[in-house]
């Protein structure tokens, strides 16, 4: 049995057989052929959970970038406390967070005071190494005020972040080649906040003095936008930005009162209102001179003639010759009446202007006068800002049901009229409408479109990973397992019939089925018994199939056996 089985020619294993064909040798074995399939079903599997794990994740957003090791640390730390996954990007040296996570994870740290802000300012200073040049401590010096200024703008309740760009020219010896030092200012303004005209002006004060010999002029604010805040050749406003600026907040003022009036009213976002106000941006100013017709006597000089000294008198004096002379004879003569300085002539008793009274013995006067007249002088300075003309228009939402009367139309006008201070005088208008609103009713506009959900990116990640395993599974997996165990059904069907012997009548006919079938197990002494060398091969390898653990035990034996 031993030398029959045999090899006549022991096979002698190559020392150094050709790689391709161990492996393809290894493939061609029938325990590899029978576990392939399943062995590329696992790895097919396994590619689809770990594009699953790719694509399912949520996407990475920058938390911190530039970090020192010691800030690193303490944020992840405290992310880690707070349940926050977190991941460092060894390239870039930054800190990542999950998109969903990222707002949770700024407030966190920014309670926490994280991360710690690296030595700035004038801090910076205490960094120098001795012996440095002079350009090098020049330039510590600047940056360290631009840092100074930065941290002060942050301070303005609107202001997020800022950076000031200082240009410190050399100085000379010369006048002429002295140069003015400038800056610029880059803020990051919160969402929805502006900085105001006063708080522009601010800025530009603050830098200005915070540099030697820097004008106001020379500074430049810019927001993230890049929008330029400050008016180019100085902070001063021109005739036409003032008109415009206090246009608008007389605008925004009315709007505002007009909001409040109509909100309780009508409910909010079942209006809308505009308003339009010319104002009068020209300074009048205006001088007066008056004086008064009565004036007040200054001066006055001139003579008057009365009657004869003697007339009407009692005789008096010594008694003589000359005394007892008869007087001559008298002449009859006709009085003349006062004037007055406007030419009329005073009545007897009438008191005369410049309290003189009349005197009865007087007969004619020549007087010159001089009066002090009255003086009124008025300025008059109208400051510019008054509205010439205002228009306001409002649109009412129209119910669902119903429509709105004149009468309430009327009352809501008269409404809006005493609001705004309505003028007929300076043709004032104002004009309420009640119409259909376009674009739906009001609960639809106030909720996000589905579109805008958070869970909505969420979603489409999931469902995209697993339509990509269910399409790796259907046009992969299954064609390829297909595939592998119709080629095994073929290899079998094809060595069944070697493998098999044909169940004979005892004529030497096969059955009336015409099946092939598989004999019997073969035993020992049926090899022993085959006549020829042909049958004892079909013998062993019939045992073989029916028997393989005691075949290799034979073939081990046979192995190890000396070589006769």
């Amino acid at each position: 049995m031993a030398n029959a089985l045999a090899p006549s020619n022991p096979v002698i294993p190559e020392r150094f057989a050709n790689p391709l064909k161990q492996i393809q040798g290894v493939l061609a074995q029938p325990a590899v052929r029978r576990a392939g399939p399943m062995a590329l079903m696992v790895s097919l599997i396994g590619a689809s959970a770990l594009a699953w794990s790719a694509l399912s994740g949520a996407p990475q957003k920058t938390l911190f970038s530039g970090l020192p090791d010691a800030d690193q640390a303490a944020v992840t730390s405290a992310l880690s406390a707070a349940s926050i996954d977190s991941r460092i990007d060894e390239s870039t040296n930054a800190v990542t967070v999950n998109e969903e996570d990222y707002s949770r994870a700024r407030l966190l740290l920014a309670g926490q005071g994280l991360p710690k802000a690296a030595p700035g300012g004038y801090a910076i200073l205490d960094q120098l190494p001795m012996g440095v040049s002079r350009a090098v401590e020049g330039e510590r010096l600047r940056q360290a005020r631009e840092t100074e200024l930065a941290r002060s703008i942050q301070e303005i309740d609107a202001v997020t972040e800022a950076r000031v760009h200082l240009a410190m020219p050399e100085s000379s010896v010369f006048v002429r080649d002295n140069a003015q030092p400038s800056a610029s200012v880059v803020v990051k303004l919160q969402g929805g906040r502006a900085l105001s005209e006063a708080q522009v002006q601010s800025i530009i004060n603050l830098v200005a003095s915070s540099v030697p010999g820097m004008k106001p002029e020379a500074v430049t604010i810019v927001d993230q936008m890049g929008a330029l805040l400050s008016k180019p050749g100085g902070v001063g406003e021109s005739g036409s930005d003032q008109r415009i600026n206090l246009q608008r907040r007389m605008e925004d003022k009315y709007r505002t009162q007009l909001i409040q009036l109509l909100t309780p009213l009508v409910g909010a976002g079942n209006f809308t209102a505009e308003v339009q106000a010319d104002v009068n941006m020209d300074e009048t100013s205006a001088t007066r001179e008056s004086f008064e017709k009565q004036g007040v006597v200054r001066a006055e000089t001139g003579a008057w003639t009365g009657n004869q000294a003697g007339a009407g008198e009692a005789p008096g004096g010594i008694p003589g010759a000359l005394s007892n002379t008869p007087p001559p004879a008298a002449t009859l003569q006709q009085p003349q009446a006062a004037v007055g300085a406007d030419g009329r002539p005073i009545a007897p008793g009438q008191a005369v202007p410049g309290g003189l009274a009349p005197n009865a013995n007087k007969q004619s006067d020549q007087f010159a006068r001089a009066y002090d007249l009255g003086k009124e002088v008025s300025v008059t300075r109208a400051a510019p800002g008054g509205v010439k003309r205002l228009s306001v228009a409002v649109l009412l939402r129209e119910p669902e049901k119903g429509r709105r009367t004149a009468a309430e139309i009327a009352q809501i006008t008269q409404l809006v009229r005493s609001a705004v201070g309505f003028d007929q005088a300076r043709n004032d208008q104002v004009t309420v409408i009640s119409r259909k609103f376009a674009g739906g009713t009001e609960a639809d506009s106030d909720g996000p479109a589905w579109y805008d959900n958070s869970w909505l990116p969420i979603l489409a990640r999931n469902v995209t990973a697993i339509i990509i395993a269910l399409l790796v599974l259907l046009l992969g997996v299954r064609p390829l397992a297909k595939a592998l165990m119709k080629k095994r059904e073929d290899v079998d069907a094809a060595n069944r019939p070697a493998l098999g012997r044909t169940i004979s009548s005892p004529n030497g006919e096969a059955n009336s089925a015409g099946e092939i079938a598989v004999a019997p197990p073969v035993s020992l002494d049926e090899i022993e018994a085959g006549r020829n060398y042909d049958e004892r091969i079909g013998a062993v390898r019939g045992f073989t199939r029916d028997n393989p653990a005691r075949a290799a035990l034979a073939v081990r034996d046979m192995m190890k056996a000396p070589a006769l």
